[in-house]
């Protein structure tokens, strides 16, 4: 498959044309280039760029949109409804998505008999938390106006994390990244077991980290009160702070960080300031992500300032010993990244932390994701997959089931559960946080080698308790929480979480859904009270695995589901490998 990758400004187009691999043949770039001079029609540019990929097919074209608003989790084939949904998100991205609204239609006009895809910048970020998406102000207001965080580099933050996750030769459902994509726009992210969960740029590309031209993060007191003491207008206000601030402001000089560092150089202070401005706001970021994924195992250093700039990046990662990051600064300077060699690591070899240059490929991302969705278009809808809802319960090992229930004592099977060879048990535990308790919650057998509680957000609002989100058995750095039983108390330091929603399979369900063990894929519940799709499905195989979907209650009373539900793999096929498995296999 030949695809035609778009990505559409105001002023100018960018293009590539990439032959997709099949097996274990790599894609390959037939054509690239960039059309200036756009404002005297988008049409016109896009026929310049058929004209000179005239000697090749174009099986479909893979278009890059900014902004897709809260709804659109992935790439999606362009249709009425699609356009529709791109045009309202206008308003949160004035500068981007009438360029790319521009750039579909000339193309869906030029090229009329073949699928265009959008892929959105947006989508990666999807799995924010909404502790980490929403802003502290009236939810009448955010919710009436769209306001929230949404984050942008999406394409680029997750292509990085799964070269990072293939280079380190671990899945990346078992890495804590921070991906620094740093360039004339840039952004911070936090990507925690595969998913992004905290980014620094907002409902707007303005938010953030200092940019070539923007901003990033300031006071909207100070906003209010340049307005007023300058005489600006909103529209005013917003030029400066998109066109005129960052490091162009800053140095007075250039946009350019190259042409800062010279002139810093030479003495300028505007120059130094500028550069040291720029690398603070990153080193706050990387210090607040570390804080609230409990650690980094990796950090990443991508776009035309990460990949390029070794003096910036030894300011960014300087100082961080007591993280266990230490740079290995030969190896820093010397780094130089090309198509042969992508990635390259910069850690000293004593650092806990991996920190990788990667040369960012959000083309190919765009002609990946392209190319699946285009598969799923002639997909068979595969057989249902049984839906249970898995209420609070734990898993006890021996010693801490004695410590509860009496020295020599065992379990007492109540009832057989779905999963072959598990059991409810008579016993129940008492669960007390420091805001309040939840009495009788059942436990599982038989026993385990590892205790583990597994609670509902509502849960934790409940007991007051920040539990996170975790696949069964990984409880290293979860919550804390203290267990009574009848015959004692044991406190637990960690092993409180809420589970990761999840299926079981047998090898044989596996090979049926053509999936493998530890993807993740889109589980669709549809024809009940409330259609609903679950993202971020962990699958897990296994000889001994009953057919099943794990979810908590709070995740079923959102779908209102009833009894005997079953819900789809939503995916698209490329060499054989689901599409909708958001992470990539790594091993």
């Amino acid at each position: 498959m030949n695809i035609l990758v778009l990505n559409c400004g105001s002023s100018s187009i960018k293009y590539q044309l990439l032959s997709m691999g099949n097996g274990n043949n790599r894609p390959t770039q037939l054509l690239k280039g960039v059309i200036e001079g756009v404002d005297r029609g988008h049409a016109a540019a896009i026929a310049t760029i058929l004209e000179s990929t005239s000697v090749h097919s174009i099986d479909a074209v893979g278009h890059r949109v900014v902004h897709g608003g809260e709804h659109v989790n992935d790439a999606s084939v362009i249709d009425a409804e699609l356009i529709e949904t791109i045009t309202q998100c206008i308003p949160l991205a004035p500068l981007h998505n009438p360029a790319n609204l521009d750039g579909i239609k000339a193309a869906q006009v030029a090229l009329p008999d073949v699928p265009h895809v959008a892929v959105f910048d947006t989508a990666f970020h999807h799995t924010l938390p909404k502790r980490a998406y929403t802003y502290a102000i009236d939810p009448k207001h955010a919710q009436q106006h769209g306001i929230r965080r949404y984050g942008f580099h999406g394409t680029s933050h997750a292509y990085v994390s799964q070269q990072a996750a293939q280079f380190l030769q671990q899945p990346i459902s078992e890495l804590r990244m921070i991906s620094l994509h740093l360039g004339n726009g840039a952004s911070a992210c936090a990507i925690e077991f595969g998913h992004s969960t905290d980014t620094s740029m907002g409902m707007t590309p303005l938010e953030g980290l200092v940019m070539g031209t923007r901003s990033g993060d300031i006071d909207a007191g100070a906003v209010i009160h340049l307005a007023q003491q300058a005489g600006l207008s909103l529209e005013e206000c917003a030029h400066e702070l998109n066109k005129n601030s960052g490091l162009k402001g800053l140095s007075g000089i250039s946009n350019d960080l190259r042409e800062i560092e010279t002139a810093a150089d030479d003495g300028n202070e505007q120059a130094r300031l500028a550069i040291n401005v720029f690398g603070h706001r990153v080193r706050k970021y990387i210090g607040a992500y570390a804080a609230s994924m409990g650690g980094v195992d990796c950090i990443i250093l991508t776009g035309g300032i990460g990949e390029n700039s070794a003096s910036m990046r030894q300011r960014i990662l300087q100082r961080f010993s007591f993280l266990g990051i230490r740079l290995n600064e030969n190896a820093n300077i010397d780094a130089t990244l090309n198509d042969d060699n992508p990635v390259i690591d910069i850690s000293h070899p004593t650092s806990r932390v991996k920190l990788l240059v990667i040369k960012t490929n959000e083309e190919l991302m765009i002609a990946q994701q392209t190319q699946s969705t285009v598969n799923s278009l002639n997909q068979d809808t595969p057989r249902g997959i049984p839906v249970a809802v898995s209420a609070r319960h734990l898993h006890l090992d021996q010693e801490t089931f004695e410590i509860l229930f009496g020295e020599g004592s065992s379990p007492t099977k109540y009832k057989d559960i779905s999963q072959p060879g598990q059991y409810a048990c008579e016993e129940r535990v008492n669960l007390i946080g420091p805001k309040s308790r939840i009495d009788g919650v059942r436990l599982l057998g038989p026993l385990r080698s590892k205790n583990q509680v597994e609670i509902s957000r509502t849960d934790e609002f409940k007991l007051g308790v920040d539990a996170p989100i975790r696949d069964s058995g990984r409880i290293k750095d979860s919550a804390p929480i203290t267990l009574e039983g009848p015959n004692g108390t044991v406190h637990l330091a960690e092993g409180l979480i809420c589970a990761r929603r999840h299926i079981h399979m047998h090898p044989d369900d596996a090979a049926y859904f053509n999936v493998a063990d530890k993807d993740e894929v889109e589980i669709a519940i549809v024809g009940g009270p409330r259609d609903l799709i679950y993202g971020d499905v962990l699958v897990r195989v296994s000889p001994g695995y009953k057919l099943e979907m794990h979810i908590d209650t709070d995740e079923a009373n959102a779908a209102e589901l009833n009894r005997n539900t079953s819900g789809a793999i939503i995916y698209t096929d490329v060499d054989g490998v689901s599409a909708h498995l958001r992470k990539k296999r790594t091993s």
